[in-house]
């Protein structure tokens, strides 16, 4: 069956997987302009990613929030078009049809893939409906991966209080860690309240590992999405990269790391 069936279609069963369930959303590419492709042989790779491992996309027509889930079906190079599976409902697709653009949204190996397309026509792919856009010309990859990322666990979480300038006066806030590496790290912060932008730096930040202690380093912000959650409330994630770590600092978050996934290996081999 095709995968556009709506009882096989990947972008219906992601509905049910819960990695898939959150919505992530660039809040502007213009920060990231080190990170757009525009060689046409690697905007293909990414594009072919996206199908071989059959990704789930949000697509935001016009880039407003409201979105629809489809996946990518072909890639015609020589055609210069892409085939998107359609909605299944009549009202989202011709949503989708009537839209001057379309935002292209997908995690492709955990990396933030994001590419907008004008116009959007009907198609069919293998019988069945299909929205049609042109090749794009660029496609932001979000970051090129130098260190294992480790999601931190919820029972266990780890903090990080990050002083920031308030007025005349420094707040200091506590942050949750929701991802971290050797060479940084991703937090959660409200939407409102703190004046965060990328490439911000923060001095005197202090990152606590469950078991192992402080570690003191400042950090940079390289990006920031917003997230909307399952029950539909909505935080800001800050991807920081350490800055100046102390000697002996990086050793240590890799021993947490390993620490961490030797117990969580541990407990899928017990299931």
């Amino acid at each position: 069956m095709s995968p556009s069936s709506p009882t096989e279609s990947p972008a219906s069963d992601a509905m049910a997987v819960k990695n898939d369930s959150n919505r992530i959303e660039l809040l502007d590419a213009d920060n990231f302009s080190e990170y757009v492709l525009r060689d046409p042989l690697e905007v293909a790779a990414v594009l072919s990613g996206l199908i071989q491992q059959r990704c789930i996309v949000s697509a935001h027509p016009d880039g407003k929030r409201n979105f629809l889930l489809t996946s990518l079906l072909a890639a015609d190079r020589s055609g210069a078009t892409l085939v998107f599976d359609a909605p299944g409902d009549e009202l989202s697709r011709q949503r989708a049809l009537e839209a001057n653009s379309i935002t292209f949204s997908a995690l492709l190996e955990k990396i933030k893939v994001q590419f907008t397309c004008t116009p959007v026509s009907p198609g069919v792919h293998e019988g069945h409906a299909a929205l049609v856009v042109p090749w794009p010309e660029k496609l932001l990859r979000l970051q090129r991966r130098e260190y294992f990322r480790l999601i931190t666990p919820v029972a266990h979480s780890v903090t990080c209080n990050i002083p920031v300038p308030a007025d005349e006066s420094v707040r200091t806030f506590e942050a949750r860690v929701v991802d971290i590496s050797g060479g940084g790290i991703g937090v959660l912060v409200p939407p409102r309240g703190l004046a965060l932008s990328p490439d911000m730096v923060f001095d005197g930040c202090s990152l606590l590992l469950p078991e192992f202690g402080d570690i003191s380093t400042r950090l940079k912000i390289r990006n920031m999405f917003q997230v909307t959650n399952r029950n539909g409330m909505t935080m800001m994630r800050a991807g920081c990269q350490f800055v100046d770590l102390p000697r002996g600092a990086e050793n240590t978050i890799q021993k947490y790391i390993l620490k961490i996934e030797r117990e969580r290996n541990a407990r899928s081999r017990r299931l």
